[in-house]
């Protein structure tokens, strides 16, 4: 009998995740585009990928798909052939490949969501994904970090942005992406006619904040092609110089990608540079916070004394 939904306990799954010794690429993409019928095309991506053993997020909504998944090398070619079975949307699409091969996932969720991002927008105000802004390559992006006339704005969450972004850009620092988007209007008002790069990890958030930027009245706005490994990728493959600096925050067991050697962040305990991110050990507390080897050591990987002393007793 196949089921729709997990039916192991998270221990469990964490304990095959540590052990697991199967070859597996991460792998992220996203689409915009409508989607009549959410909830089946969920439970046919639910059982076609279970049965071959990915794992990962993946978010469906009216307005298209989100995923985050690990997929044993064996089954790609046939992953991709599947999902385009599924829905005659769901050719062309960007698929952005893990810069490293690390494990990432130990369970598959599949789940239907109002939109595949958050976005606070208005009923009045649909999404139009052919009104966005100008696509970029690395060649262009590198071009344009030397520009002092571009600004950049990074559209991620803040714990995102301090372990790697662009020399120079800008962060807006709200808890959400859709708390962003009330603010950026204003925030960058006096710059309707200057030029503007939005990115983020891999260009799903950014493509909605280009279109927000363009019913409002900027007239100069782009955004990277893929997103933070997108622009990777692309200037590896044509031998360009990365100016990304630190790591790119993933949201998986791996919390990080390292980009480039810098470490641009620092140990929220002791202020030592420092780029690894953890949940505290506490789990009534569980916050994501950077800490080194020596405090993670200190504190038995808890944010604070009092998390320490809520879970071990008094230092």
């Amino acid at each position: 009998m196949s089921y729709l939904y997990n039916r192991i306990s998270n221990k469990l799954l964490k304990s095959n995740f540590v052990y697991d010794s199967e070859e597996r690429i991460t792998i992220s993409f996203y689409k915009y585009c409508d989607i009549s019928n959410p909830t089946l095309i969920r439970n046919n991506l639910y059982t076609g990928f279970n049965d071959l053993n990915i794992l990962g997020r993946i978010y469906i909504a009216n307005e298209g798909i989100n995923a985050q998944i690990s997929v044993p090398i064996k089954n790609y070619t046939i992953m991709k052939a599947y999902l385009f079975t599924l829905c005659n949307q769901f050719y062309h699409f960007n698929m952005n490949h893990a810069l490293d091969r690390k494990q990432s996932f130990w369970s598959l969720r599949v789940k239907v969501r109002n939109k595949i991002v958050a976005d606070g927008f208005n009923e009045d105000v649909l999404f139009d994904n052919k009104n966005v802004g100008v696509y970029l390559t690395a060649s262009r992006v590198n071009m344009m970090l030397d520009d002092n006339d571009v600004t950049f704005i990074d559209m991620r969450n803040i714990y995102e942005y301090e372990v790697g972004h662009f020399e120079n850009a800008v962060v807006i620092y709200k808890n959400t992406f859709r708390d962003q988007l009330k603010v950026i209007v204003d925030l960058f008002h006096n710059k309707k006619n200057k030029k503007i790069v939005m990115y983020c990890t891999g260009g799903i958030r950014c493509e909605k904040a280009t279109f927000w930027m363009k019913i409002n009245g900027f007239k100069k706005i782009y955004h990277i092609y893929g997103g933070i490994l997108g622009y990777v990728h692309d200037a590896k493959k044509n031998k360009l110089p990365i100016r990304f600096k630190g790591k790119n925050f993933v949201f998986d067991a791996r919390l990080g990608e390292r980009v480039s050697k810098d470490i641009i962040s620092y140990c929220h305990q002791c202020y030592e540079a420092c780029d690894t991110h953890r949940n505290c050990n506490y789990n009534f507390c569980h916050k994501l916070f950077i800490q080194c080897i020596s405090c993670n050591e200190t504190f038995y990987g808890c944010c604070s004394v009092n998390c320490f002393d809520q879970l071990y007793g008094i230092i």
